[in-house]
C-alpha cells in the first residue's frame, strides 16, 4: 500500500475517533473517556499527516 492511501486511512480514522469525542461530549459521558479519545484521534491525525510526507 502507497505511503499515501495508509495515511489518508490514518488520518481518517482519526477523523473517526475525533466524532466519538464529540458525541461523547453531547452524551455527557466522562472527561476522562473524551480526552483519552481527543488524543488518540490526534496522534493518528499526526501519524497519518507524517505518513503522507513520506512519499
Amino acid at each position: 500500500m502507497s505511503p499515501i492511501v495508509s495515511g489518508l486511512l490514518l488520518m481518517t480514522f482519526g477523523a473517526f475517533l475525533a466524532g466519538g469525542a464529540i458525541s461523547f461530549r453531547k452524551q455527557k459521558i466522562t472527561v476522562i473517556a473524551q480526552i483519552v479519545l481527543w488524543v488518540l484521534a490526534v496522534a493518528f491525525f499526526a501519524y497519518g499527516f507524517y505518513v503522507t510526507t513520506l512519499d
